[in-house]
């Protein structure tokens, strides 16, 4: 089980990373999905658009966002980033996408997998990749701070609270989050 929380820069060759960059950002990618809250429906006024390329039957699936077999059609392109975190079991892969704000919006802290056990929590990981360089982060309980750099992929145990944030200084603020077991 890991312990402390893993930062790797330069996860990809230059090929790769762009074919991610333009599947997430680019005119003709993927279709993203407005989502009326971030970490609880209560938030007001925080939003992101979002898109599943993969969701376990069990997580309360949406297949509008996920097509019938609960996973999209562009995973595949995410096969760069699963030959190196090696899952044997997937929970979900999710993006984000978060607009520009006057000023950073830090959310609520949370785990990914709300509606797993705490004991499952324990066994599992999480791996954010960050698509694009920009002033947002991801804030840990314990004070740690990642800073959104593209091509950075940090990883730790899927029990860690964590939050993000949005950005000031770029249009967007994308991400892939990975919950996965090792």
């Amino acid at each position: 089980m890991m312990t402390k929380i893993n930062i790797e820069d330069n996860i990809l060759d230059k090929k790769n990373l762009n074919k991610i960059q333009q599947m997430l950002t680019g005119p003709s990618g993927l279709p993203w999905y407005y989502n009326d809250a971030i970490v609880y429906k209560d938030d007001i006024d925080k939003f992101q658009f979002v898109h599943f390329f993969y969701k376990r039957n069990n997580d309360s699936l949406d297949l509008t966002l996920t097509g019938s077999a609960g996973h999209s059609q562009f995973i595949k392109q995410l096969n760069c980033i699963l030959e190196l975190i090696q899952p044997v079991s997937l929970w979900r892969i999710k993006a984000n996408l978060l607009a520009r704000t006057p000023n950073i919006v830090e959310n609520a802290f949370h785990v990914d997998m709300s509606n797993a056990s705490e004991e499952k929590l324990k066994q599992w990981t999480t791996s954010i990749f960050y698509v694009n360089t920009n002033n947002g982060y991801t804030k840990f309980e314990d004070g740690t701070k990642v800073e959104s750099v593209a091509n950075r992929m940090v990883t730790f145990p899927a029990n860690m609270k964590h939050r993000g944030t949005s950005c000031t200084d770029k249009r967007i603020r994308v991400i892939i989050n990975f919950n996965y077991f090792k």
